[in-house]
């Protein structure tokens, strides 16, 4: 018998899209759940996959993986799309759907399925990575082919077939959240007005500023080689790291923001994200780069960065292009070492100390003291020689 792999939440859209694959293909579907930190009922998934008749389900713990591989190289490469948008939907996808292919490999399916909807960027970054790692490997989107077009036929649908149907989703559309380890997304109803402010209640991993701890909190990170490896002196994983990150931040109101974004396929889209720990992460690291790195490559670094964020939005992150730009993200990684105190209050973030053996800064150079070690002399001859670029 024929066998797709299916990207299966257990949800109601995955649920409806399962029963869809087995009617008009015939085929044993089998149910794949990337375990990346999102909010997850692992029973749930079994049981409703189960009551589908679904034999295989597979439920894979991706979360060190992901973390480790995706965000740190992403957290050294300073990406943040269109200034903003710190990619945490966007860094998941190539993940997903490179384990989903080695799913389909192990049991020879013949196609790979997905529930990302026909205006989202989702559908591009699955199925580049699909391409990338099974490109003989069929691809079945639903969303693009079905003939159910709006949320009252899913209903119908669900209804006829016997799919349990939540209370929230009767009827009206829901938000549309996506979460993982690094970040959850809420779009849609109340916020696809852009002038409408976003209900307090959406918001999962974060405390309001104004309900955030009126005492701040400190935080040390510690660095090696680049990428995080401690808090408060503590080595911890990549995925327990994060997770504290994102308990701390959460906690005093970091990681918010509300943007209006251009999808790669051609639309703007409202969206609403929280990443603490990511937005704790990305400041530390900035803050470890400037005593550790020289000015040259600092400056090469944000020139790309444009570029090499917008590349993971659009689904590139198995391009060449992206190997390219990763090694000169990383080119002196072996640089960034030590210790950066933060401190939180009220969803702000500050730096407190900067801590390093790196020889990069030099505090006998940018004393106002008199020394030797700075040649005043030879400043009026720069000045001079870039005059003359002046005409």
């Amino acid at each position: 018998m024929k066998k797709i792999v299916l990207a299966y939440s257990g949800g109601l859209d995955t649920s409806i899209i399962l029963k869809w694959l087995q009617e008009n293909y015939k085929a044993e579907v089998i149910a794949y759940t990337a375990d990346i930190g999102q909010e997850m009922d692992k029973k749930k998934i079994i049981r409703n996959a189960k009551k589908l008749g679904v034999k295989k389900i597979i439920i894979k713990n991706l979360k060190n993986i992901f973390v480790k591989d995706y965000v740190f190289p992403m957290i050294r490469g300073h990406a943040i799309y269109e200034g903003v948008y710190l990619l945490g939907t966007s860094i998941a996808r190539p993940l997903i759907a490179r384990d989903q292919i080695q799913v389909a490999k192990k049991f020879k399916a013949f196609a790979v399925s997905h529930g990302a909807t026909g205006k989202g960027n989702d559908q591009v970054r699955f199925e580049l990575g699909y391409h990338y790692f099974g490109p003989k490997i069929k691809v079945i989107a639903p969303w693009r082919i079905w003939k159910l077009k709006s949320r009252t036929d899913l209903i119908k649908y669900a209804k006829k077939h016997k799919i349990s149907i939540p209370k929230d989703k009767k009827g009206a559309p829901p938000f549309s959240v996506d979460d993982n380890l690094f970040h959850t997304s809420t779009e849609g109803k109340v916020l696809e007005n852009p002038k409408n402010s976003a209900p307090e209640f959406i918001f999962q991993r974060t405390t309001s500023p104004e309900k955030a701890p009126s005492k701040p909190t400190y935080v040390s990170i510690g660095f090696k080689n680049s990428d995080p490896i401690s808090i408060n002196g503590k080595k911890l994983t990549p995925e327990k790291l994060l997770e504290k990150l994102n308990q701390l931040g959460g906690k005093n109101g970091v990681g918010r923001v509300d943007l209006v974004e251009n999808r790669f396929i051609g639309i703007k889209s409202r969206g609403v994200y929280e990443t603490p720990g990511g937005t704790l992460l990305l400041i530390a690291h900035r803050a470890m780069e400037s005593v550790t790195l020289d000015k040259e490559t600092m400056h090469k670094k944000d020139s790309i960065m444009p570029r090499y964020a917008e590349l993971i939005y659009n689904g590139y992150w198995f391009s060449k292009e992206r190997f390219k730009l990763q090694k000169i993200v990383d080119l002196k990684r072996n640089k960034v070492n030590g210790n950066i105190k933060l401190k939180l209050y009220k969803g702000n973030v500050s730096i407190q100390s900067r801590m390093t053996t790196s020889s990069a800064y030099s505090m006998k150079k940018v004393s106002f003291e008199e020394n030797k070690t700075f040649n005043k002399s030879n400043v009026e001859r720069f000045i001079n020689f870039h005059k003359k670029k002046l005409k």
